[in-house]
């Protein structure tokens, strides 16, 4: 047996932790510039290591070698703390920084268990964790600087900086040589399944491309700092399983995009529009035959929240794929509301929602075009009880203006660049 490996004795019940949605920590990051709040950012050193295992949670380990005692090598050890790696180790460090927070009058929102927040007129603090790290941020500096004091009391933190991963990933798969480009996918190249490989040979060839690895690293960029390139990841992604050449040429196409743009950022904290989305569908023009719902919301022309994905059903028509797209959006913007009312503040106007389909837009009024929507299931029609209760205003937009047309297709260069901006992204 290797000494790093664990004998669990009992069943775990409950594993993994809880952190904070991006989308809620770039809502925090949204609100914190609108009003002008200070933001800090720091580390937990060693964050695990703090939570101890109760009594009934019995794991033990081989004596590292190094270290084992001549006399005593029959002996195992019992573990005491929850290490990193183990199945419960999250979930301790979770429980061991709820009560710790608790003890300084914080509460988690119940629309995020990653979020925590406390209320002191007039001063508000918020706190949102992703696993060890953390950001503070709130509307008093002294009290945001008391608070970050008394934190340091119970733990050893680490004030983080910028990290530049986009710098990391190109070095990391040697692309820092390519030639940049500026549009992330080649409008000329369409990708299928049937550019995967077949010969045994060409198969064992991909099997040396860090193909999976690349798409893990750019969907990470993709899901945090940049919804430009979220439809071109999750495109293919799709072939991760067996990637073709063709495929490959379109991963190293992203890092060459993402060479020539390292510098847009996510900015926050300009016009104050307040909560607005945009919400579209490709149609059917997949090969799958499914349509890509894409929508996005922004604060203030900062993107908070943004997703592209596959449609699970195959729709009739591209009105009807838009309106599936928007019941999506819906979802996402009433979880958005949810936690600006429980941590912020109330919301008296509903929110604007931007879709280009006139047709989809009709359909949300409550029993009209029947024959068009009688065979679409139920809880897609969520929708219109939303609107009817007027917590979403659903607005035409014109394609030429739709942001959420960066999240469903690809484009050609001048597109990308005012969809970018569009997106809230900005060179630094």
């Amino acid at each position: 047996m290797s000494s790093s490996k664990l004998m669990v004795r009992q069943t775990m019940t409950m594993a993994g932790s809880c952190v904070a949605k991006l989308a809620s920590i770039r809502l925090v990051l949204a609100i914190a510039a609108r009003n002008g709040w200070a933001i800090e950012s720091f580390d937990f050193n060693s964050a695990y290591l703090n939570s101890v295992l109760d009594d009934d949670e019995v794991v033990y380990l081989e004596q590292p070698p190094q270290f084992a005692s001549k006399d005593s090598e029959q002996y195992v050890l019992r573990l005491w703390k929850a290490l990193y790696g183990l199945k419960q180790g999250g979930q301790k460090w979770y429980e061991h920084l709820c009560v710790a927070l608790a003890d300084l009058g914080f509460r988690h929102a119940e629309a995020d268990y990653g979020v925590f927040f406390v209320q002191n007129e007039p001063d508000l603090m918020v706190l949102a964790i992703h696993v060890d790290d953390c950001i503070i941020t709130g509307s008093s500096t002294a009290t945001l600087s008391d608070y970050k004091l008394k934190i340091g009391e119970k733990y050893q933190m680490t004030d983080l900086g910028p990290h530049a991963y986009i710098d990391t990933i190109l070095t990391h798969f040697n692309f820092t040589n390519l030639r940049p480009i500026s549009i992330p996918m080649d409008l000329n190249i369409p990708l299928s399944k049937s550019q995967c490989p077949t010969a045994l040979t060409d198969i064992a060839r991909m099997k040396k491309i860090p193909y999976q690895e690349a798409i893990g690293s750019l969907m990470y960029v993709a899901v945090c700092t940049r919804p430009d390139i979220v439809f071109a990841v999750s495109t293919l992604a799709q072939f991760s399983e067996n990637p073709g050449w063709v495929h490959w040429e379109a991963v190293k196409r992203v890092f060459r995009y993402l060479l020539g743009t390292r510098d847009l950022l996510l900015v926050y904290g300009g016009v104050q529009k307040g909560l607005e989305g945009f919400v579209d569908a490709d149609g059917v023009s997949q090969e799958h035959r499914r349509a890509i719902t894409g929508y996005i919301f922004l604060i203030d022309g900062g993107a908070v929240s943004w997703s592209s994905k596959k449609q699970e059903l195959v729709t009739l028509s591209t009105t009807e794929a838009k309106y599936v797209a928007a019941t999506h959006a819906v979802k996402e913007v009433m979880w958005i509301r949810r936690i600006i009312r429980e941590v912020f503040c109330t919301l008296s106007k509903p929110t604007t929602l931007y879709s280009d389909s006139q047709s989809a837009i009709a359909l949300t009024q409550d029993g009209q075009y029947h024959a068009c929507t009688k065979h679409i299931d139920i809880h897609y029609h969520y929708i219109r009880y939303i609107v009817k209760a007027g917590s979403i205003h659903l607005i035409y937009c014109p394609t030429h203006d739709m942001t959420a047309d960066a999240l469903t297709k690809a484009l050609p260069s001048m597109k990308v660049k005012h969809f970018a901006a569009a997106l809230g992204l900005s060179a630094a």
